[in-house]
């Protein structure tokens, strides 16, 4: 339940986000509280945030992180712990076996439901994650970019890099004026997308680039020093809470192609298999998590629709979650 005094979870009157547009199947209900966004890089305090937000407001936290979905890895991804999902219902963590792949499209379809679910019993629902596709899925809708096709794109190779400019300027000149022609990877890909859709790649990226009505988030946006410290302690707390044997475990199981992509997988198996020394392995998993840190700050920062907040160094959870319920009235 909200705490005593505070302000009201807020409502919308507008339909959910994304009700027309074909992957959103949310009735039009006025009065029933729209999702809240969460975004941020590894290391940011997204899931300590979400969890005092939720207390705060009564909400319920799903996750939208490609690899907290997994079980049999709550330490190698950082999952909330059971003591913490005690304190508010938390959704979609540990939820799809590791033996299984998951994508942006399964996560949409999966999500929505439970986002409806929570919105249907007038719960605010916080979707905490920093995967860029899962979250862009349910505040865009899936990209309507087609996957590559290796045959025609082996055909788009074997031709000069002047033939393909030509071509894309005449089936797409938005993309021609937009990329740099001598690059051929950016050109084959452009022509790709044309050729198997039938319409430019520039028309799509930009049906693709506004967010639906009512989507409202939060990027946490942390010093550049301070989110690598917090990845270095967070990469020693794994070690310290068991991620060798977790790893050990795994080593008997099936892994998806998804799963097996778990940053620190790989790293944390060559100690347990003697091939490196546990210090290498963390420096190794700590400069893992610092590049992807570094990928999800730049594909968050060009997502308008939210909040960017910036984090100082020191600043606890209880003082950002306190600044977000201010900035939404919660």
């Amino acid at each position: 339940m909200p705490a005593a005094g505070s302000p009201p979870v807020p409502y919308c009157s507008l339909p959910p986000a994304g009700c027309a547009a074909g992957h959103f199947d949310f009735p039009v209900k006025p009065k029933l509280p729209l999702p809240l966004y969460l975004t941020g890089p590894t290391g940011s305090g997204k899931s300590a945030t979400a969890l005092l937000l939720a207390e705060r407001t009564g909400g319920e936290i799903i996750c939208a992180d490609a690899y907290q979905v997994y079980d049999a890895m709550p330490v190698l991804t950082a999952q909330p712990t059971p003591e913490e999902r005690a304190r508010a219902p938390h959704h979609l963590y540990g939820s799809v076996p590791v033996s299984e792949d998951m994508d942006a499209g399964r996560f949409e379809k999966t999500a929505l439901a439970i986002i409806e679910d929570v919105r249907n019993r007038g719960k605010l629902p916080i979707v905490c994650g920093g995967s860029g596709l899962y979250i862009k899925s349910l505040t865009h809708g899936l990209s309507p970019l087609p996957p590559g096709d290796p045959v025609l794109r082996q055909e788009l190779e074997a031709q000069s890099i002047y033939q393909l400019a030509e071509r894309l300027m005449e089936l797409d000149p938005g993309s021609a004026d937009q990329l740099n022609l001598e690059n051929p990877r950016h050109v084959v890909r452009a022509l790709e997308i044309c050729i198997l859709t039938g319409k430019p790649a520039s028309e799509l990226k930009q049906s693709w680039a506004m967010p639906r009505p009512g989507v409202r988030g939060v990027f946490l946006d942390c010093q550049r020093q301070d989110l690598y410290e917090r990845i270095d302690a967070r990469t020693h707390a794994m070690v310290a809470n068991g991620v060798l044997e977790e790893v050990t475990r795994l080593s008997d199981m099936e892994l998806s192609t998804t799963a097996s992509k778990a940053i620190g997988l790989w790293d944390f198996r060559a100690v347990v298999d003697e091939a490196t020394s546990l210090e290498e392995a963390v420096a190794s998993v700590q400069q893992a998590t610092r590049n992807y840190a570094k990928r999800q700050v730049t594909w968050f920062r060009r997502e308008t629709a939210f909040v960017n907040l910036e984090v100082s160094p020191g600043m606890s959870a209880a003082r950002v979650a306190k600044r977000i319920a201010d900035i939404f009235g919660f």
